[in-house]
């Protein structure tokens, strides 16, 4: 049964695309808190003048060596960006900006002039061919299966591990910094270490999926998590559930319309994106919207309340209790009376006699809850 699922190559496909993207989402949601999405842009590209140099020390072109290599150069970067940022010339952005290009540029020239005959290209490591998964094997027992599927499985196991043990200091370390340093976490060795993990985790799945997808991976399923929940650890579990539903539909989409089954999966996380964009319960532009609405509503039932109180007791009471008045002096046309009435028919806060409205006793009570700090303020300015 087992080598029949191994043979399965669809299945292999999404395993691994799957493989990939909660790697990469379980490193990247802390990025994305940070403000530090951009590092795995650097990151992903830089490693290609990690590769290669190792590949020119070792002439190895996968493996742990590689792994490390790759992990070192996105050390490098950051500790470059870092240096440059603090002279205090330019932006840490533009840091980021100066230095990726530069280490990538490099990579790009030393493949050129030192690795031509070799299978090490810019083509390769940026965008990568998770169709061609299936082809490239290892034997484990009397299985044959995916190399890559086995090299992803272990980063995410890996990656796992290292956000499951320290949850609580990476926590810390990324709402606040300075409480972590003050207990002894070293929130800068914290996020070296989480940095270090970013670098492995894009050259382990450079040859199935390329840099290209590991960067959608690593930023959009956390960023739309982060649109769905404000805690930490759900919006761990929604970016990796995102990164797989991206891989199951980006695969059989890209089989239906014949497309690039890695490029149909970066897209469908910002399908992803833009549903939890549109839908997300607080984030969401539709929540957003009936909040507003909402809260529209409310303070048009609070306006009538207050006036109906202010005139409580006056000799014009009866005059300006009837819905005529209310668009006379609140300037509401029939709908918005008719909206506003009944809103606050539910809420209790006023009763109606046929024209003539009426305050409650709650109604009453959220008038003087309103006003009273209006009157202290006026007593206060006197």
């Amino acid at each position: 049964m087992l080598a029949a699922l191994f043979d399965n190559i669809a299945l292999m496909i999404i395993a691994t695309g799957a493989l990939v993207g909660i790697a990469a989402s379980l490193v990247g949601t802390f990025l994305v808190l940070r403000g530090n999405s951009m590092l795995t842009d650097a990151i992903s590209h830089s490693i290609v003048f990690g590769i290669v140099m190792v590949w020119l020390l070792t002439h190895e072109q996968a493996g742990p060596v590689q792994i490390v290599g790759a992990a070192l150069t996105g050390l490098l970067t950051v500790f470059l960006t870092e240096l440059l940022a603090n002279t205090r010339r330019v932006a840490n952005d533009a840091a980021i900006g100066l230095v990726f290009p530069v280490l990538f540029s490099i990579g790009v020239l030393l493949l050129n002039l030192y690795a031509r005959d070799v299978h090490i290209d810019q083509h390769t490591v940026l965008l990568g061919e998770i169709g061609f998964v299936w082809l490239d094997t290892v034997d484990i027992g009397p299985y044959r299966v995916p190399h890559s599927l086995v090299v992803m499985g272990a980063m995410t196991l890996v990656n796992l591990a290292f956000v499951t043990l320290l949850y609580k200091e990476l926590k810390l370390a990324t709402f606040d910094r300075a409480l972590a340093h003050a207990l002894g976490f070293a929130p800068g060795l914290l996020f070296y270490a989480l940095l270090a993990l970013t670098s492995s985790t894009a050259v382990a799945a450079f040859d199935a999926v390329g840099a290209i997808l590991f960067i959608a991976f690593a930023i959009v399923p956390p960023a739309a998590a982060y649109l769905l929940t404000d805690r930490l650890s759900r919006m761990l579990v929604y970016g990796c559930v995102i990164a797989i539903a991206s891989s199951v539909s980006g695969c059989f989409l890209a089989v239906a319309w014949d497309v690039s089954i890695g490029g149909m999966m970066a897209v469908m996380t910002g399908v992803f994106l833009v549903l939890a964009v549109l839908f997300g319960p607080r984030h969401g532009l539709i929540a957003r919207s009936l909040r507003r609405r909402g809260q529209h509503a409310a303070n048009a039932c609070r306006t009538l309340v207050v006036h109906l109180y202010n005139h409580e007791g006056e000799p014009r009471q009866a005059e300006e209790s009837v819905t005529r008045a209310l668009r006379e002096h609140l300037l509401w046309d029939a709908v918005a009376v008719r909206r506003v009435v009944s809103d606050s028919l539910e809420r209790g806060w006023i009763m109606r006699d046929d024209d003539m409205l009426s305050l409650t006793p709650e109604g009453r009570a959220a008038a003087r809850e309103i006003l009273e700090p209006w009157r202290q303020d006026v007593a206060d300015a006197a």
